[in-house]
This record gives C-alpha cells, structure tokens and sequence, in this order.
C-alpha cells in the first residue's frame, strides 16, 4: 500500500461491500472498487489487488484515498466532471431552421450542411444535429406534377385497366420515344483492340442529322420492340405488323 494510506474497514463497511460484490445486479465498476478494498482489508499488498481487481496501480492508489476520505459512499460516487460545451442558444437554432426554409443565396441550387454552418456561424456537426432534429433534408427535393385535365381521374382507371385486366385477345403495348438523338460518327475508323494495345479512335467526329428511338413494351409477355426511325408512323407500322405475327403465332 502507498505510504500516507490507511484503510479501516468497520464491520458494517465491510457487510455493506460484500453486499455490493454479490448483488449480481450491481454497476461492475462499484464491484471492482468494493473489491480493491476488501482485498485491501485482507492484508493485501497492491500488486495483489491489482490481480483481483485487473486495475492499474494509480486506480489502486485512488479508490483507497476515496474510501479513506468519504467511505463506502464515495465508492459509489463518480467525481464530477467539469461541464461539456454549453448546448446552442434557441436563438441560433431558428437561425439555423430559417435558413435552410429559405432558398440559398446565388445561383446555388439548394443549401448544404457546410454552407449552412458558415452563414449561420455554428459547426457542421451542430447544423446536422438541428436539421436531424427538426426532420428537414435541404438537399432531397421531390417532383410532382398535378393535372389539370377534368377527366383526369377517368383516363386513369380506362389505362390502368387495361394493364391490370385487358380485354379478350388484345395485344396491350406500353409505347414511348426518345427523340432528337444525334447520329454521330467518327471522321477516320479507329483500330480494334489486340494484346498489348488498345482500340483507337478520333477525337472528333462528323454528324449524320438526327434519329429517334421508338421502345414499345409487350405487358403480356415483357418482350420489348424497339426500333431507329424518322417517323413515328412508320414505327406504328412496326408494331402492327408485331401484333398481327403475335395473334398468328
């Protein structure tokens, strides 16, 4: 034991530690420290208690001093701690949730948590914790589109029936178009690739005007015909001659 400490364990003190180490649901960190003392009032030295209790020496030397100066009770006691950092004002909090409730200043799109931070003079950290906690996301944006067509509703059910219970053998085509697609092509042909080299092309490239990609989804079977054309009447000429070869087959 360290010179200058002297522990005396009373009867009770001694009843009440051994309460502490047997109750099962008792804090372990008031297990060990009832444990150092118990070992110390065995007669022990303090490499001994440090095997029993797996504690370090100046832990040792600690929880003795503490329970010499205050008893079992401060074994139960942790010592205060100086304050954490002072939580934000609710002055600054508004600042925070007023910003990012308003469009961002420029040509930004939309407001981030740094940019946040600095208008608002407080961390990143603290804008993400007050964005968490106000359940605000600056950065999600969802689209919608409402219709103005009265018959709106009508048409709705009339396309989705077809989907979900078409009439006896109809063909049900789910179309769309991709248009004004440049028809691109490079000035020289390139080499193909072989061992130890790769494919070659040109930098630039000379245009062949424009074409536009017609898909048209099969919801019976999900086979797909998709075409390159100029018109789109000539493409629903494609899907007849589909339609007409499928009801044959």
């Amino acid at each position: 034991m360290r010179a200058g400490i002297v522990v005396k364990v009373t009867r009770d003190d001694r009843r009440r530690l051994e309460a502490i180490v047997a109750d099962r649901g008792a804090p372990q960190k008031h297990v060990w420290r009832a444990n150092i003392i118990l070992a110390t009032a065995d007669g022990c030295g303090t490499t001994e208690i440090m095997r029993r209790s797996g504690r370090s020496k100046p832990v040792v030397w600690a929880w003795q001093a503490r329970f010499m100066a205050e008893g079992v009770a401060g074994l139960l006691r942790d010592k205060t701690r100086k304050p954490g950092k002072a939580p934000l004002p609710p002055s600054a909090v508004k600042r925070v949730v007023d910003l990012a409730l308003t469009p961002p200043p420029g040509e930004t799109t939309h407001w981030t948590g740094r940019m946040l931070a600095k208008a608002a003079g407080v961390s990143l950290r603290s804008v993400q914790r007050i964005l968490k906690a106000h359940q605000l996301a600056p950065h999600r944006i969802r689209t919608f589109k409402l219709s103005k067509d009265p018959k709106f509703a009508e048409k709705l059910r009339d396309i989705v029936g077809l989907y979900v219970d078409p009439p006896a053998h109809a063909i049900v085509l789910s179309v769309d178009e991709k248009s004004q697609i440049q028809a691109l092509d490079r000035t020289q042909p390139g080499l193909p690739m072989k061992k130890g080299r790769a494919g070659t092309m040109t930098h630039d490239y000379k245009r062949h005007g424009t074409t536009t990609l017609f898909a048209a989804l099969n919801v019976l079977d999900g086979t797909v015909i998709g075409r390159n054309m100029l018109s789109r009447i000539r493409y629903f000429d494609v899907l007849t001659s589909a339609a007409i070869d499928g009801q044959r087959a």
